[in-house]
């Protein structure tokens, strides 16, 4: 009974994210075509998706890490501090946690995990790691993203920083 409930959920979140990007892109030709991305490549899309973010963070610029996330009043942010809900209020929580390059230190990611639920719904676990003049930052994230007409985005993210006298643990 329990794999029923399990395996009508991943139906329902895949023929939702499915409706949501046909409604949220226009039809292109390829697209008719037939053209699927296979599980291969939406990994590799997602972790460049995470490797441009990284870049942005790293060059200071919090405005193009934010073009990884779905431009929409859905989007959210979960952290210790609460919950950030739509694009904007996500944008501007970034902007007030990290108010300069020496607040933001230099971003990595690691044990990156791409699981793909369905061809346009996948989820990542991960941890990120913030290299600053004072301090070194980490902690652990899921992050939930739908495939839409212009790609990968995140629509939700769920990250929590570990504490300072427990790191993780490989």
């Amino acid at each position: 009974m329990r794999l029923r409930v399990l395996a009508l959920a991943a139906t329902i979140v895949c023929s939702y994210a499915g409706l949501l990007a046909v409604l949220a892109a226009p039809v292109r030709p390829q697209q008719l075509a037939g053209k699927n991305s296979t599980a291969s490549s939406a990994e590799s899309q997602i972790k460049q998706l995470l490797a441009a973010q990284a870049d942005a963070w790293n060059r200071g610029d919090i405005d193009s890490f934010m073009t990884s996330y779905w431009k929409a009043d859905e989007t959210a942010f979960v952290g210790a501090t609460g919950m950030a809900r739509g694009w904007q209020a996500v944008l501007e929580r970034y902007h007030r946690a990290y108010p300069n390059r020496e607040a933001m230190g230099h971003l990595t990611f690691s044990n990156i995990e791409v699981h793909q639920e369905c061809a346009n719904s996948a989820f990542v676990i991960g941890q990120y790691h913030l290299q600053r003049e004072k301090d070194h930052p980490s902690g652990i994230f899921t992050l939930d993203l739908r495939k839409f007409g212009d790609g990968w985005r995140i629509v939700l993210d769920h990250t929590t920083a570990f504490s300072a006298t427990q790191p993780a643990k490989p």
